[in-house]
């Protein structure tokens, strides 16, 4: 049987590559005959840039920038010939302000526009660039305000605490720089704005509150830039991404977004591959109903499906099992229901690598139960 082991990563423990090796593991223990294909992914979060990089046999640079909270810290980007790869998270993401309370009204992409600017001298002609993992919800203001945008109030006085002063925003004035094709690399589908927008969806996770008032903001941000710079790409599927960070590069850059997935996966080959195996495997740290928004996995269930093989996903966390039933012939939960995430986290590969054995019976036994 040919299985092909295609996950993202366990954000916060293990990496794909772990991931796909662990699973692997547990056929290697088997006494049938496996031919494995390990083959991680990514989807525009964490991971994206070593992906791309990879691939292109690129090489790594570091720069100084700040994070989310505005404090200095050295990061990297990949580059392969002139070509730029980075991640926003590598600046402006979550894991880098872990240290600190959540405060979404100061948290700001300025340090993600540092990177950008880093790539530009450095002479790059394109930058790729991966949204997911964000700690912000400024619309790309920051990111906008490091490349030379201005953002002024009434008085035509430059706003300097953005995004903690977006709601006093009257008038944005171009950058006079000169700005290569940006490509961004997205992992969600969300508008702006909305129910499905990135505050009401996104926004508990980086410390959001009172949701009237950050989307108040967005939305006052979006009338202005269509105002101000004659584009409103507000729902547009990827705009909400990293706090809105997707809006603020179509907006301020003419990037163009594509599916972070799909860019991973022409570059790996993935459609042969899946085309080629018996069964295939996928998983993240998570699984639930945002998984359905142009996550990695769920890119691979469709691929799958689609070339008419049977998948299975491991997750340390499974939700919304019924509205992925149908995607999935098998979806197993790494993180026993009892046991602090904490301590799962610390714990993610043995567990990881127990579920990959449950997953290894059932494939094994004829009569085995559906993982649903």
């Amino acid at each position: 049987m040919r299985i092909l082991i295609a996950p993202d990563k366990f954000k916060g423990s293990l990496s794909a590559t772990v991931v796909a090796q662990t699973i692997a593991e547990a056929f290697h223990e088997h006494p049938g005959k496996f031919d494995l294909d390990l083959c991680p992914i990514a989807d525009g979060g964490e991971g994206t840039a070593e992906a791309i990089i990879t691939a292109k046999n690129g090489s790594w640079v570091e720069c100084q920038t700040v994070d989310a909270q505005s404090r200095q810290v050295a990061s990297k980007y990949g580059l392969a010939a002139e070509e730029a790869v980075m991640e926003m998270s590598a600046a402006s993401g979550l894991a880098r302000v872990s240290d600190l309370p959540l405060d979404p009204a100061t948290a700001s992409t300025y340090g993600t526009g540092l990177m950008m600017l880093d790539a530009i001298r450095g002479g790059a002609k394109r930058i790729i660039i991966g949204i997911g993992g964000s700690a912000t919800n400024d619309g790309g203001t920051g990111m906008a305000r490091a490349l030379g945008f201005r953002f002024l109030d009434d008085q035509d006085t430059e706003l300097e605490n953005l995004p903690l002063d977006l709601d006093r925003l009257h008038r944005i004035e171009k950058s006079a720089g000169v700005f290569l094709e940006v490509l961004v690399a997205c992992d969600v589908t969300n508008p702006l704005l909305g129910p499905e927008g990135c505050t009401s969806v996104y926004g508990p996770q980086k410390g959001v509150e009172d949701f009237g008032f950050f989307e108040s903001r967005l939305e006052r941000l979006a009338h202005i830039v269509e105002r101000d710079l004659g584009v409103n790409p507000a729902e547009v599927p990827g705009a909400g991404a990293a706090g809105g960070l997707g809006f603020g590069l179509m907006a301020f850059c003419g990037a163009k977004l594509t599916s972070g997935f799909d860019l991973i996966a022409d570059l790996i080959d993935l459609r042969r591959r899946v085309a080629a195996a018996d069964f295939v495997i996928t998983g993240e740290g998570r699984i639930d109903a945002q998984t359905l928004h142009g996550k990695g996995p769920m890119g691979v269930a469709l691929m799958a499906r689609g070339l008419g093989k049977p998948v299975a996903a491991l997750a340390g966390l499974i939700e919304a099992r019924e509205a992925l039933a149908s995607h999935f012939d098998h979806l197993i939960q790494v993180k026993p229901d009892a046991m602090p995430i904490p301590e799962a986290i610390q714990n993610a590969r043995e567990l990881l690598l127990a579920a990959s054995r449950t997953l290894t019976a059932r494939l094994t036994t004829p009569t085995s139960a559906d993982a649903r």
